[in-house]
């Protein structure tokens, strides 16, 4: 209905009678790269979960340079924490993504006690998340319970984003919602509709589908890992489930314009699969659905400021006053649920241009060499 009633955040997990049962054994696998700095505020929230079951924590240095995995064993030790593990991930293979790999070498340490935690054969669900992201107490038991007794292959909460400064607070709440545009929550969430996503930053996936399914490695070139998983997940059967949630928080922050603008720019062209006509037709779409309403708009009232009394100023006044009033609607559960004013809804058209130029020069950049540029790596050219 109504694309899947995208603009709406009340998509969450239903509770689950606490005293169900056992809750399944997890593994929760943390890719870090370079990430000592964020690990502090966020790696504890994980090692004090107070999780009913057996809750393991893998941190996978990947390749890091500034001190990553003796940040995350100290904070292990300083929480007393027996149940986190760091390894070192081996060299990234040619194929695979960075990310995937320190996935995989995280499922790899998990399932044949690779490094100083031997497995017991009891893992029932990786937790992939970030190592910028912050659990509130409790929040891997209300992910875990609903997921074993939906019997999820794949449960994926969107995290909420900081929104701390100016530039945060203009393009980080739009930022879910085109995503949600994109993937509408409810259907991903459907099992018999084929539109499957997942959001990176918090991913419980059951290990036997994953295994099913054929691991990680059919995913190995995968740079928007999350889609990528659920894609895969949902086509061996599984079902999945995303949504919206405010006990799941990053940390990262986007200081500048130029953060958000990277983080957009990175993936906008992998996500259109590389395709010139597809970018095209992202930014054309964009500008016809959030643009034309407020330039037809202040273009009637300019004729009828200047005296034209024709059907085409009031009707050019009408229809654009009209779309710029339902696109701002369909903004304000979003900016509800970061607690931001509702004044700022009329300013999407703004905001969608931006978006546009992101999309327009994450092409740029893929041709010019640097496309998905992150910490360092650059994803290929000919990819």
């Amino acid at each position: 209905m109504l694309h899947g009633g995208y603009w709406r955040t009340g998509h969450r997990l239903p509770p689950v009678n606490a005293g169900a049962g056992q809750p399944p054994a997890i593994t929760a696998i943390i890719p870090a790269r370079n990430e000592a700095d964020i690990l502090p505020a966020c790696l504890p929230s994980l090692l004090h979960q107070g999780y009913a079951g057996r809750l393991r924590v893998i941190v996978v240095d990947d390749d890091s340079s500034d001190g990553t995995a003796t940040a995350a064993a100290g904070l292990g030790a300083a929480a007393g924490s027996a149940e986190l593990t760091v390894v070192s991930a081996r060299p990234t293979p040619a194929g695979w993504a960075g990310k995937v790999w320190a996935m995989s070498e995280g499922v790899r340490a998990a399932t044949s006690g690779t490094g100083s935690a031997p497995d017991d054969g009891g893992t029932e669900y990786f937790l992939f998340t970030d190592a910028d992201i912050a659990y509130a107490p409790g929040t891997v038991d209300r992910l875990a319970r609903p997921a074993a007794a939906g019997q999820f292959a794949l449960v994926s909460q969107m995290a909420l984003l900081r929104t701390g400064n100016r530039a945060e607070r203009l393009l980080i709440p739009a930022f879910v919602y085109f995503f949600a545009q994109l993937y509408p929550f409810r259907r991903v969430s459907e099992r018999r509709a084929t539109t499957a996503a997942a959001a990176g930053g918090c991913m419980l996936v059951r290990a036997d589908a994953l295994a099913a399914a054929g691991g990680l490695a059919q995913i190995s070139g995968a740079r928007i890992d999350d889609v990528a998983l659920a894609r895969l997940l949902k086509r061996a059967g599984g079902r999945c489930w995303l949504g919206l949630t405010t006990d799941v928080v990053s940390q990262r922050p986007y200081s500048r314009l130029a953060d958000i603008w990277d983080m957009v720019a990175r993936s906008a062209y992998t996500q259109l699969h590389y395709s010139l006509a597809l970018t095209a037709g992202a930014v054309v779409g964009l500008a016809w659905l959030y643009l034309l309403p407020p330039v037809a708009a202040v273009s009637g009232v300019a004729l009828l400021v200047a005296g034209s009394s024709g059907v085409t100023a009031t009707w050019l006044t009408a229809a654009g006053l009209a779309g710029w009033l339902v696109m701002s609607v369909t903004y304000l559960p979003m900016l509800r649920l970061y607690g931001l004013s509702p004044l700022r809804a009329p300013g999407l058209p703004l905001i969608a241009a931006m978006y546009a130029a992101m999309t327009a020069d994450s092409a740029r950049r893929h041709h010019a060499g640097r496309g998905g540029e992150w910490k360092g790596r650059v994803i290929r050219a000919d990819s």
